[in-house]
């Protein structure tokens, strides 16, 4: 087994630690999460959270390779890591990288977030997700939608992702889940209604102005249109909706294109359900794009 393992990924957010031990072949071999994400440590904390984390693999397989992705390499951190800007591919995120020596002789590799600098008024960014994009492949030209509580949706073009640009639908979603009428209108613990996340979304097809949307839960309670337990499901609707619909006025994608999902944050069904609404064809990619590619970069850097 020893011989067959090739590399660690650790995927270091804010609220968790995930570490994959992968094979040759970049097949998850096993899987350790923890708590301690960047959150909870203090300055200089992360090499020695690292190494306990580790260790299990370490006395076993010896001293690998470990590619670090996420948050961990923000300016709130371990190592804060410059954005790369668009275009760029694998070559170019390595060329961004950088690298550490482990007390035990692990080659640490940070990989870098990116940056899109065509966005107005500022330059959009993101860390983790570009990753997934690279492991999903770049050989093809295509739309990639990347599903979350800061959803991406980037262009992959002539081997490099060529620009992306960030919706926070899911952070709204929470927030009016959590902090708004709608909390105190909806039945707790929240349930799903597919017919009125259905609904959302067409409504959020039909008419572009969000903030009166938003105000239709609380007067379709009223009516008498909207039960406690649709009105989660109904709001998500039109949130994710307007996504869509704004994504297709900023020139993401044309009625009757096709487009890539990525990732999984537990919202891929509810996305392919918001692109048949808005007549896009959507494919899936597969399950470990972040692992491949963060092997992928990891390996430019090591070359």
């Amino acid at each position: 087994m020893a011989a067959a393992t090739a590399a660690i990924v650790v995927d270091w957010g804010t609220t968790s630690l995930r570490a994959t031990l992968v094979d040759r072949s970049g097949n998850e071999m096993e899987n350790i999460e923890t708590p301690q994400g960047i959150s909870s440590l203090n300055k200089g904390d992360h090499e020695e959270v690292l190494m306990a984390t580790l260790a299990p693999w370490f006395s076993i397989h010896g001293a690998l390779p470990i590619a670090a992705l996420g948050m961990i390499t923000s300016r709130n951190g371990w190592i804060e890591v410059p954005y790369v800007a668009c275009p760029a591919g694998a070559a170019e995120l390595a060329a961004g990288s950088l690298r550490k020596s482990l007390p035990n002789g692990s080659e640490l590799v940070f990989l870098p977030g990116l940056a899109d600098a065509s966005r107005r008024p500022f330059p959009d960014v993101m860390r983790g997700e570009e990753i997934q994009v690279a492991g999903h492949g770049l050989a093809d030209d295509a739309t990639i939608i990347i599903p979350g509580t800061h959803s991406k949706w980037a262009k992959v073009k002539t081997g490099r992702i060529d620009s992306f640009q960030t919706f926070v639908t899911g952070e709204i979603f929470a927030l009016l889940l959590n902090n708004s009428f709608i909390a105190r209108g909806a039945t707790q613990p929240p349930v799903d209604d597919p017919e009125a996340y259905l609904q959302g979304l067409e409504e959020a097809k039909i008419s572009a102005a969000m903030l009166s949307l938003l105000f239709s839960a609380r007067t379709g309670g009223l009516a008498g249109k909207l039960t406690a337990d649709q009105l989660r499901s109904y709001v998500h609707g039109l949130l994710i909706g307007q996504e869509f619909r704004q994504a297709r006025e900023a020139g993401w994608y044309s009625e009757g294109d096709e487009a890539t999902i990525v990732g999984n944050d537990g919202l891929n069904e509810l996305y392919v359900i918001a692109a048949r609404v808005f007549d896009l064809k959507i494919t899936l990619g597969a399950d470990d794009v972040l692992i491949r590619g963060a092997l992928d970069v990891m390996r430019h850097s090591l070359s």
